[in-house]
């Protein structure tokens, strides 16, 4: 396992972070890993979420069904 010292932080930053870790029921380090964690290695459920959440503000309303029928009709696509 590597280590990891994290200099100059604010006393805000290591209020937080104390009080996270104490609402989590962790050490302010086992915190910090977990934050860390989170941050760079998200879960694959995680990513599947987010995917699904864009592709579903990414649909298109408009059924283009009866336009491409009648293209094909009309011979547009040969």
């Amino acid at each position: 396992m590597g280590q990891l010292n994290v200099r100059k932080l604010s006393r805000q930053v290591i209020d937080r972070l104390k009080q996270r870790a104490a609402a989590n029921g962790r050490s302010a380090e086992a915190e910090h890993r977990e934050i860390l964690r989170e941050a760079l290695l998200p879960a694959e459920g995680e990513f599947a979420e987010r995917a699904r959440a864009m592709r579903q503000r990414l649909a298109s309303s408009i059924d283009s069904t009866a336009t491409i029928r009648a293209d094909r009709e009309r011979g547009l696509y040969s």
